[in-house]
């Protein structure tokens, strides 16, 4: 039986790593084929991890290490942490579990920091430090965009730039709307919607109304940046996989003086006409490698939504691999029938 040791400081972080009922803990459990208990001593807890094979015992021991990092951070451990605690050292990916840290990209209106809170997010975050454009591309509720936002703000906030635009195609969901009535602001408010809730989030409503008053910040329809050159700007396009090539070509070549450009967007999503070629995608193709660009791919272990999120993208993948591989497997019979008809037409 191979058994591994983690002395804990305090009682409070020993009971946040059990959670309710112990719930946390049999997760583990369940996960790596171990057994985990708590015992007491007047020296301290220890939390003891048993099992019949050491790699077990040392991917559940990595899980706890995470854990017990992240109980000073928190009030309450999820089942998500857990989750993707054991996702990532289930990947060979633990050891990166320690790049997450503690930074505060920003605070909320309501003091609430806001962190990174995957590896993947974390990534996401340096490399828009780092990189005057950033392409983030992943699954639906991954912080692609709360995270680009955080940022600009942060950015305002420090007199880095002296204003945030953000844009996104208005194109409808796979849902005609029709007319809408109301002035321009009225007519795009629906499309821009996701961005207007990341910005009062950080800013409260108050303050944002008068930002916009300013001129500080704009939202517009992607269609209004032609022509433009946006020196001294957080520029930030949304849901960019509903945007044409020429589209994403005009976006990126807006970018003015001292300003940075993020693009995100999930390419599976895309609510393009049948046939028309995502400026997305294209442009991951066409930019890779260059410098000062840097592209981020998120994956489903960066979903930070509910849990039932990254399933459903999970299903959602499996389902269109099976459909291309009976698509495959079907062009692939059809191609050996014509051979086989061809050969017995020349014989």
């Amino acid at each position: 039986m191979n058994r591994k040791i983690i002395k804990m400081e305090h009682s409070d972080a020993t009971a946040k790593i059990f959670g309710n009922f112990d719930c946390n803990v049999r997760m583990i459990e369940d996960a790596f084929a171990v057994s985990i208990r708590n015992r007491e001593s007047e020296s301290g807890d220890s939390i003891v991890i048993e099992g019949e094979q050491e790699t077990a015992v040392a991917s559940a021991a990595q899980c706890i290490d995470y854990l017990h990092g992240l109980s000073v951070k928190t009030d309450v451990l999820t089942e998500q942490s857990v989750q993707y605690a054991i996702d990532m050292v289930r990947a060979g990916e633990g050891t990166s579990l320690a790049e997450l840290g503690d930074e505060c990209i920003c605070l909320t209106v309501r003091g609430k920091p806001i962190k990174a809170k995957t590896v993947g997010q974390k990534q996401y975050v340096d490399s828009i430090r780092k990189n005057t454009v950033v392409l983030g591309v992943g699954p639906a509720g991954t912080g692609k965009t709360f995270l680009a936002v955080a940022m600009a703000v942060r950015a305002l906030r420090e007199k880095q730039i002296n204003r945030i635009i953000l844009t996104r195609p208005a194109i409808e969901a796979g849902e005609k709307l029709g007319f809408l009535p109301g002035d321009l602001q009225s007519k795009i408010d629906p499309y821009l919607r996701p961005l207007y809730d990341a910005l009062y989030e950080m800013m409260g409503t108050e303050n944002y109304q008068k930002l916009v008053e300013k001129g500080t910040i704009e939202i517009a329809p992607l269609a209004y940046m032609r022509g433009r050159t946006l020196d001294d700007s957080f520029i930030i396009l949304d849901e960019a996989q509903n945007a044409t090539p020429e589209q994403m070509k005009m976006f990126l070549t807006r970018l003015g003086f001292n300003s940075k450009a993020v693009v995100t967007g999930d390419i599976t999503q895309t609510d393009l006409p049948r046939g028309q070629k995502s400026g997305l995608s294209s442009a991951v193709k066409i930019l890779s490698g260059i410098e000062d660009i840097g592209i981020h791919y998120f994956s489903d272990r960066d979903v930070v939504r509910h849990r039932l999120v990254q399933k459903i993208i999970l299903a959602y993948e499996k389902y269109d691999r099976e459909l291309l591989k009976k698509e495959s497997e079907h062009r692939a019979a059809q191609k050996f029938r014509v051979e086989r008809k061809n050969e017995k037409t020349n014989k």
